[in-house]
């Protein structure tokens, strides 16, 4: 067990898990040499911000057990009181997903534009699916999630991955 002060080495918790499970060839993670970041065109106060989640709607949930894996939308108000979550891998043994704040921020967020943080929080949230495909995700995922972002005025986003 980790003490509460360190860190979780969770890429490393990650690599002996996939081992684990028989895989011999660790998961390759996404890493860029030129970051696909910019700065705001305009100052924080000013801007619209969108929140981007990796969990799921609860309806995404078939009869089988098994998640639709899409691009998706939900609106800020009122916020969903719970998302599906146990088809992601998050370290289910130090944490939970029952508090909904915690990968989808909307009233902080909320807060925060009220007390002038940023100009306002974008109508919509949207949730993008956890790949292990880089490829699925910077060639379709990515540009559907960028789509929506800009139909909904949104000058920066804020990922709130699990």
């Amino acid at each position: 067990m980790t003490p509460s002060n360190e860190p979780v080495r969770y890429m490393e918790r990650t690599r002996l898990y996939y081992r684990a499970l028989g895989y011999e060839q660790d998961y390759v993670w996404a890493h860029y040499a030129d970051v696909p970041f910019v700065r705001p065109a305009k100052p924080l106060a000013e801007c619209r911000i969108a929140l981007v989640t990796t969990a799921s709607p609860l309806t995404a949930v078939r009869d089988d057990g098994s998640v639709a894996k899409q691009v998706w939308s939900g609106s800020v108000s009122p916020p969903p009181e719970r998302l599906f979550t146990d088809n992601v891998a998050w370290d289910k043994e130090s944490t939970h997903t029952r508090d909904r704040e915690s990968f989808l921020p909307i009233e902080t967020a909320s807060l925060l534009a009220r007390e002038g943080r940023f100009a306002s929080l974008a109508v919509h949230f949207h949730g993008v699916p956890t790949e292990y495909s880089q490829r699925k995700t910077l060639t379709e995922d990515a540009p559907q999630v960028l789509s929506r972002l800009r139909a909904d005025g949104a000058d920066a986003a804020i990922l709130c991955p699990l």
